[in-house]
């Protein structure tokens, strides 16, 4: 069991174990339960064999594409059903229409009803829900303001951006004031500044005491957000808890690292020189340095440029990206 620490309280993240500490039953009511599930599609496993409780907080849920991601959240908000095993909402089943009360979906596609405007997107949303007429106004009003979408309400979805479309599905899984929300890849298309108040909004989500499951396969999309981490690969959970626990997983892996200078030669030789650097190699002004430890080595050259004067003008991993961290991580699990 891995116990993590929210902004408000203690709640555990289990996987493949049945023991679960809850602090009330209104946490219980908003937990999403996998009790030994699996997917098949046809003979491909879209999830295999999972089982955790995600309670209120914000989890992320990170894997490369393929892993199982969006598989987990359509099992969660009930329109998949799963081939073996049970999936619950508190303690309804998550393709009970009860459920589904409970549950906000903003789905990864764009596929939207392209005649409407945002506005009225959002009202038949929320007209569905059972909502009288006056209600799905005001409701509609307050989540376009939340999603930051107030001027731009009346603008048909055909000519949207790509990231208006985001907050407009994202407004829609809001509008009836769900217990847990389930966001698949919310974060593309969304400039820095829409980030970061998309963000803010699933902060005050949390505080509130909902349980918000993210999905994306960018690991810097979700370390700024998360309180917790559940990696998949294959289909498989392949590692589970806090950022700094995730991270620690990745301190040993190897990593490829390209650094811009204006003399590369001198800082080549400093480089091979640290603990840390496995091998260097230089291509004009770019040199590229096999490393371990890699929080350790970017404070080493930190160091060096303060000490022997070296002029860096970039340095960027090459292989940060969630394929690398991902198989990285898949190896160590099949290793264990």
């Amino acid at each position: 069991m891995v116990t993590i620490r929210f902004r408000r309280r203690l709640l555990p993240l289990v996987l493949n174990d049945d023991v679960m500490t809850a602090d009330s039953s209104a946490v219980a009511e908003c937990e999403v339960t996998f009790a030994e599930v699996t997917k098949f599609y046809g003979a491909v496993i879209g999830l295999n064999d999972l089982t955790c409780r995600i309670g209120p907080g914000i989890t992320g849920l990170l894997g490369s594409n393929g892993a199982g991601k969006s598989t987990l959240l359509k099992l969660a908000s009930g329109q998949l059903r799963p081939t073996l095993g049970e999936v619950r909402i508190g303690s309804l089943r998550a393709d009970s229409t009860a459920a589904k009360r409970l549950i906000g979906y903003c789905p990864d596609h764009a596929h939207l009803y392209e005649e409407m405007t945002g506005e009225d997107f959002v009202r038949t949303m929320c007209a569905l829900h059972g909502f009288p007429w006056d209600e799905v106004c005001q409701r509609t009003t307050e989540v376009l303001k939340e999603v930051g979408m107030s001027d731009r309400a009346r603008r048909k979805l055909a000519g949207c951006s790509h990231g208006m479309r985001q907050r407009f599905k994202l407004a829609q899984a809001l509008v009836h004031d769900p217990q847990v929300f389930l966001l698949d890849e919310p974060m593309t298309g969304i400039d820095p500044g829409g980030r970061q108040e998309i963000n803010d909004l699933l902060f005050r989500l949390a505080d509130q005491g909902k349980t918000v499951l993210v999905s994306s396969h960018i690991l810097s999309d979700i370390e700024t957000l998360a309180d917790r981490i559940l990696v998949l690969g294959r289909g498989r959970p392949i590692a589970s808890g806090s950022l700094p626990e995730i991270r620690r997983l990745l301190d040993d892996r190897p990593l490829l690292v390209e650094i811009i200078a204006d003399d590369p030669r001198p800082l080549a030789a400093d480089l091979v020189a640290l603990s840390q650097v496995q091998g260097c190699d230089v291509q004009g002004n770019r040199l590229r340095v096999r490393t371990k430890q890699a929080a350790e080595f970017y404070v080493q050259v930190q160091n060096l440029v303060l000490q022997r004067g070296h002029t860096i003008r970039q340095m960027q991993s090459l292989d940060e990206g969630a394929e690398a961290v991902f198989e990285y991580l898949q190896q160590g699990k099949h290793a264990s």
